[in-house]
C-alpha cells in the first residue's frame, strides 16, 4: 500500500509530510489524502514510487 511505503519514507527521511506531497506529487495536501482514504491514479503512484526511489538513492550517494 501507498501510503505505508510512504510513512516509512518520512519516518527515515525526517521529511515533512507536506513538502513531500509538494516534490513527490506537485500536491502538498497529498499525504493527508491519502490517510483520508485517497486512492491516487497509477501513474501518480508510479511518479510518487520514482520519487522515493531516486531520493534514497541520492540520499546513499551523500555519505
Amino acid at each position: 500500500m501507498l501510503i505505508r511505503k510512504i510513512e516509512i519514507f518520512l519516518r527515515e527521511t525526517g521529511m515533512p509530510w507536506t513538502k513531500f506531497g509538494r516534490l513527490a506529487a506537485r500536491d502538498p495536501r497529498f499525504v493527508e489524502d491519502l490517510r483520508n482514504g485517497r486512492i491516487p491514479r497509477a501513474r501518480t503512484e508510479e511518479r510518487v514510487e520514482h520519487f522515493m526511489n531516486k531520493y534514497r538513492a541520492g540520499a546513499a550517494h551523500v555519505h
